[in-house]
Order: structure tokens, then sequence, then C-alpha cells
């Protein structure tokens, strides 16, 4: 029986609107929206969402926690220079300034897909800065970025990707099919809400510069920045978790499996039966329940 303290909780995208900050940083205003107080845990999205994929793991743990979600730059409602570099290690930069923009030390790490590349980035050039990291499915090593992206990201190059997040607006029957992030990418396509649909993606196509970072975000994913941090992951002392969905073709649990054997401070994977890559929203339980036990938080 589920318990009562784990009941759907879970922000609405007006109140997630409602509550969106802009911090401004010499990468642009970035976009952010903050839950509870307490030590911080920074929340990573997935491609091509934004923060508000972790509405419900906002709401479950910031009763412990300070929890901030913010957009990567391309992505959701961040304002980036026209001229800003998008790829993985600028981002990674990127949430350095935003901390610092914050006054945060240090924080819990828990990422998701794209935001699992950033992470680890961020994880082995600013080790003082990670007390943990919950990493959920994303990219691994040689599976940086997975081969079922390869004719995504040549679109993204030819500067045409944004016109199916445009496709995904217009037919909602479409985004919820096997061809749409809805039915590739999570277990129940009706999940994949209207307002989580105009959520993620009204900001992607508003305009020409939004199209194009768009478009740059996913292509500066090639070449793999993941190849050149296995010396330092072998080295790391962040103690990480991995939470992997079963089901996901773009990264099998074996690239959990290479985390967890490469990681001095692993702390083991837990199989998510039929998970799909954006189950970490569909199951937001799951993933406060696995953060309270990392951070050693007793449920109050």
């Amino acid at each position: 029986m589920r318990d009562a303290r784990e009941a759907p909780m879970r922000l609405d995208a007006a109140a997630f609107q409602a509550s969106r900050r802009l911090v401004d940083t010499p990468f642009g205003r970035i976009a952010y929206v903050e839950r509870g107080a307490g030590p911080a845990a920074l929340f990573l999205h997935g491609f091509p969402l934004n923060g508000f994929q972790w509405r419900g793991a906002l709401e479950r743990l910031s009763q412990h926690w300070r929890c901030l979600a913010p957009d990567f730059m391309g992505l959701g409602y961040t304002e980036a220079p026209q001229q800003q570099d998008l790829s993985p290690q600028a981002q990674a930069t990127m949430l350095a300034a935003f901390l610092d923009a914050l006054s945060i030390p240090a924080v819990d790490l828990i990422a998701n897909d794209s935001g699992g590349t950033i992470a680890q980035l961020f994880a082995v050039q600013h080790p003082a800065r990670v007390r943990t990291m919950l990493l959920t499915n994303c990219d691994v090593h040689e599976n940086s970025p997975p081969p079922q992206m390869r004719n995504s990201i040549a679109a993204a190059r030819a500067g045409t990707y944004d016109q199916k997040m445009a496709r995904h607006l217009a037919d909602r029957t479409y985004a919820r099919s096997p061809g749409g992030i809805g039915g590739s990418a999570y277990v129940d396509p009706a999940n994949f809400t209207d307002e989580a649909i105009d959520y993620y993606f009204t900001p992607l196509v508003a305009s020409p510069l939004r199209r194009s970072q768009l478009n740059g975000y996913l292509a500066a994913f090639e070449p793999n920045p993941l190849l050149a941090i296995e010396p330092a992951l072998r080295r790391s002392t962040v103690p990480t978790r991995m939470v992997w969905g079963t089901a996901d073709p773009l990264f099998p649990v074996i690239w959990a499996e290479w985390l967890d054997r490469t990681l001095p401070k692993s702390r083991g994977i837990r199989r998510v039966e039929g998970g799909k890559l954006f189950w970490p929203e569909e199951l937001p339980e799951v993933i406060a329940e696995e953060a309270r036990t990392l951070w050693g938080v007793r449920r109050s």
C-alpha cells in the first residue's frame, strides 16, 4: 500500500511557471524553480525537457532539502545569448556560475538523460561541490550519444530538428505515438500530458533564436564528451547511486553496470522494471525514496 506521505503531489504547469525565477550569470539569465530549505539538491533534466520534469520529486523532497531545478541553456525558459556555447562542457561550467550566483557551495546532484552527461562532467571537474550523485537513465562512457540519436543529431546540424518539436505541439496524437516522445520515452504515453507538452516545447519554437539554440544544444553532444573523463570517474570520491529503467533502448542497464564497476563510491543499482527514458517524471516517489536513502534523511 502506498504511504500516505507519498500521495501524489505535483505542481501543475501554472504553479510551476509562477514559481519560476531568473538569475543573471555570465552565461545569460538562467531559469529555475526552487522549493524548500536546507542543503541544496540540484536536479538536471533531460532533452528536450526542462525543470518541469522534476516537479513531483521537488514536492516530495523539499521538506528536507533546498531543491533547485534549472533549465539548461538552449532549453526551457533560460535566456542565453545568441553566440553562447551550448555544449555539455559549457553547461557544466554554467552550473558552477549558477550556484555561485545563489551562494550555494555544494549540492546533491540528481540527473536524467543528457543531464546525466552534464552531471558527470560537473562532478569530476568540481568534486568539492558535489556531496552525492543520483543518476537515472543517461549517457555513459562510449554510449554518448547513443547510436539511435544519430538521425536526430544530423537533423539538428542541418537546422531542422526544431520542426519535430513544432509537430509535437501541433499534433498531440503524434506526440504520444511511438514516433513521438510520449510513446517512445514514457511507460504510459498518457503521462505526457497536454500541459507538459505545452510547457516543454512552447519556448523551444518561440523565436528563430530559440529554434536555433534547440538545434545547437543537440548538435553539441557530438563529439562524445565523456570518454576523456573515464580516469577521473575511476578516482571519484562522490557516493553515486544508479536508478535505471530496464526498458529504455537508448540507455540499457549495461551502462548502469559500467558505472557501478567504475565508480569507487558506487552505491549500487536499483532497476526500475519496465521504466523508459523519462520514468523519473512518472515515478517521482522512486526518486524521492532513493534520494532520501542516499542523503541519509529519515522520513519525518
